[in-house]
């Protein structure tokens, strides 16, 4: 392909894509769900092969991408009519903390793992599960997290309040994941597994394999989520 005509497939391409980009909205780039994923995948490689492939004629080249465009447009006007079509294609949000307690069975079923579900809580400065009340994965992959009522923000009201918790520790540290126990963390907290024990027999658990997530709090108490929590 000669200079010139690998420049003109370029402009033609790069101009197409900026106004079929334009006309599907700013719901592809604000909000990448799955379909908005595909779709964009979809057209930034039809642009691709309109700019480099010779085999492919400008012409075939712009109606292909005009053509998946309006598809996916279509596919946005049947999304805000029928919440049925909605929750089939882009899927519902999952709730993954209730009440304070870890949903694993919801974990499992949107694929995250205790270290993904906590880097997205950092995301949200919550940096310990004991301080969550609600966490929801929406369908564009975010997290909204509410907090528990101590942890709101602070309000005029709150300002007289005096701090009653004392800070032993800096950060709060997972010490048990998925029934196994972290005893790295433990050690960078001058902890051991009898501590741990005697913590869970005071809660009545008898087993570390009865628990799924458990973490100490920067005021040395424990924050335990059973195993097996449901959804009602």
């Amino acid at each position: 392909m000669a200079i010139p005509e690998l420049l003109l497939r370029l402009t033609i391409a790069f101009i197409t894509l900026f106004i079929l980009t334009r006309l599907t909205g700013r719901k592809e780039i604000s909000q990448m769900t799955f379909s908005n994923f595909v779709s964009a995948i979809s057209i930034g490689t039809l642009g691709a092969s309109l700019a480099i492939d010779p085999s492919i004629s400008v012409s075939n080249g712009i109606i292909a991408l005009a053509a998946w465009t309006a598809f996916t447009m279509i596919m946005g006007m049947i999304d805000l009519k029928s919440p049925i079509f909605r929750k089939a294609i882009e899927g519902q949000p999952v709730i993954l903390i209730k009440k304070g307690k870890i949903m694993e069975g919801e974990l499992r079923k949107v694929r995250l793992d205790m270290d993904a579900l906590l880097a997205l809580l950092r995301k949200k400065d919550v940096f310990s599960v004991s301080d969550v009340d609600y966490a929801i994965f929406e369908t564009d992959g975010t997290l909204s997290v509410m907090k528990k009522e101590p942890q709101q923000p602070v309000t005029k009201s709150d300002l007289n309040r005096v701090q009653t918790k004392a800070t032993i520790f800096p950060i709060a540290t997972e010490i048990i994941s998925d029934g196994e126990i972290k005893l790295e963390n433990l050690g960078k907290l001058h902890l051991d597994k009898q501590w741990v024990e005697e913590q869970l027999k005071r809660s009545g658990i008898n087993s570390i394999s009865e628990v799924f997530y458990a973490e100490v709090n920067t005021d040395g108490s424990l924050y335990i989520d059973h195993r097996n929590d449901v959804l009602h």
